[in-house]
């Protein structure tokens, strides 16, 4: 394959007209090229590296591996750096087994992290368990590039030995360790990196970000589904706000500080987590397009998915240049980054309107083990008439949640939730055979009626239920539970379920018939007075402990701040 065409040149911040030439799938000759008036290239539009997404985990578009890259090859996305550990706390190594067979399928390039935290925390059930050993032998796969995100930061800190294995063993293998340490800061941050951990992509402010970059981490600007970070780390406005409260730059003009700073100091995009609904109608192409909007130069904002990823992780593309593998794009051009062709290998995978490659058929096999609920399950009691309870606040967009307290009801011995305050029940219950419940509150959410529930909740995955009203509920529990996994929404008026069967947190079903399903229920969940742009994302996220401040797993209530359980009833 031999072709002439402008290349964006992400070494060099530079785009020039080229000649190509491909051989086995590697770029063997990439030469700059004069042209005149009369000259013709071959291509119409800008050849760009192919886009690799430094970090995502599948599971969370709701489709297996090949059929997420039927969709992602749409918008320019050629790689990822993914972390099966959704499917790992369902089913363990066979999980991670059925990522990699599904990844082999297609032709689309799959990298592989060895899950660190499986289970993340030690207050929680899970359906599996992968210890130092097991992470030994992941990291010797050719198919595993670091060791996945160590969200266990207070094991880290404290010197758990478990945990300080799992990351000598990445260490011997030379090959990176990613974080995850939300709002971690000062002397508990440095004992986290004295244990070499490169990478986090929790930053939600500017002030985090900027601690951890000048300590010498890389940063991975989150543009994911439920939590989107780019606004607080790329914005120029808020970034000269943060800088002008420093003593030293208090004097300095503001245009001075605008040419300073209208560069990236930070070192990827990236999705984390991208629910169906979103990633049809785009991925790291939309977000190069949304950092542009936010003042980074497109170069930059390409090279953070580009050439940043690829030599973070030693991949051998991310970049038009001989010896790469000849994964690349073909757009319109960097302002609206359109994509026209995709190609993989020097092959063509999306041709402008089809993608050239089939996905075969996948069999799943039952992973919910949870007897079905009655409303009483849901029911938190009280001797009185009104009490004082701990409540979990949520945000639109945000990961992060503050505590709050609410006064409650009680009747008939049970607490009510108050719909007028906007505090519903919560309810995580465990679905491996043990049959645990646990019961809080949660504000934020906006339900009027109704209830909703998924077989997903991070990182274990039990089930996760929101509701105004216990016998809702409990049938949006035994939905999830009688159909093997999945989504589920109740209300008088209608229910409706979008099936998950693939260890309750996949479908094998065409990208856009789940993203349909799921527009259908969101709509369903906005109609009974949720505003969220991403709700049932934003309640499976509740169950994950290690984000502060204030989360629910099947054991109870837990606060994230001192890392240990904490009453419903304050009183």
């Amino acid at each position: 394959m031999e072709f002439t065409a402008y290349i964006l040149d992400v070494l060099f911040d530079s785009f020039y007209p080229a000649r190509i030439r491909i051989e086995d799938g590697i770029f063997k000759e990439v030469s700059p090229i004069l042209i005149t008036e009369d000259t013709e290239l071959d291509v119409d539009g800008l050849v760009v590296p192919g886009l690799i997404d430094a970090h995502i985990h599948i599971e969370s578009s709701m489709l297996t591996p090949a059929q997420f890259a039927k969709i992602a090859v749409r918008h320019g996305t050629t790689s990822v750096v993914c972390d099966p550990h959704e499917i790992a706390n369902v089913m363990g190594f066979k999980g991670i087994e059925i990522m990699m067979k599904s990844a082999s399928e297609v032709p689309f390039k799959f990298y592989f992290t060895a899950s660190s935290c499986v289970p993340a925390t030690s207050f929680e059930t899970s359906g599996a368990v992968i210890d130092s050993e097991d992470i030994k032998f992941l990291l010797e796969m050719d198919d595993v590039v670091g060791l996945a995100e160590m969200m266990n930061f207070p094991g880290v800190i404290n010197g758990d030995e478990e945990v300080l294995k799992k990351l000598e063993y990445a260490r011997q293998s030379k090959k990176p360790i990613d974080g995850h340490a939300p709002l971690l800061t000062g002397k508990d941050l440095d004992k986290y990196l004295s244990q070499y951990i490169l990478t986090d992509h929790e930053c939600s402010t500017f002030g985090e970000a900027i601690e951890k970059k000048l300590k010498g981490m890389k940063i991975m600007v989150r543009d994911g589904s439920s939590a989107k970070n780019m606004e607080a780390l790329f914005d120029i406005s808020k970034r000269i706000e943060f800088i002008r409260n420093q003593d030293e730059f208090s004097l300095v003009p503001t245009e001075v500080l605008e040419k300073r700073i209208n560069t990236p100091i930070f070192d990827f995009i990236v999705s984390d987590d991208k629910n169906p609904k979103d990633l049809i109608s785009g991925h790291l192409n939309k977000s190069i397009k949304k950092a542009t909007e936010l003042g980074i130069d497109t170069f930059k904002s390409v090279e953070m998915v580009t050439i940043n990823p690829a030599a973070h992780y030693n991949l051998n593309c991310g970049c038009i240049r001989e010896g790469y593998d000849a994964d690349f794009v073909i757009v319109d051009d960097l302002v609206n980054f359109n994509v026209l062709k995709t190609y993989i290998g020097g092959e063509c995978v999306f041709d402008g309107e089809n993608v050239l490659f089939d996905v075969p058929e996948f069999n799943s096999e039952n992973s919910i083990f949870a007897s079905r609920k009655t409303a009483s399950d849901f029911d938190i009691h009280y001797d009185g008439d009104e009490c004082t309870v701990n409540v979990i606040k949520c945000y639109n967009g945000e990961l992060l949640t503050k505590k709050m307290t609410a006064k409650l009801n009680v009747q008939d011995g049970i607490v009510q939730s108050d719909i007028f305050q906007d505090v519903l029940k919560i309810s995580v219950v465990e679905r491996y055979g043990h049959d645990n419940v646990s019961n809080a509150f949660i504000h934020g959410f906006g339900l009027k009626m109704g209830a909703i529930a998924a077989s997903i909740s991070h990182d274990s995955h039990n089930i996760i239920t929101i509701g105004h009203d216990s016998e809702m509920m409990a049938k949006a529990v035994n939905m999830v539970i009688d159909n093997h996994g999945g989504i589920a929404v109740v209300s008088d008026e209608a229910s409706d379920f979008l099936e998950l069967p693939i260890a309750g947190l996949m479908s094998n079903e065409d990208g856009y018939v789940v993203a349909e399903k799921l527009a259908k229920l969101q709509q369903m969940v906005k109609a009974l007075g949720c505003t969220f742009d991403a709700p049932f994302m934003t309640m499976e996220f509740m169950a994950l402990l290690v984000i502060p401040s204030i989360k629910i797993s099947d054991k109870g209530l837990f606060d994230g701040d001192n890392f240990e359980f904490m009453d419903v009833i304050v009183d």
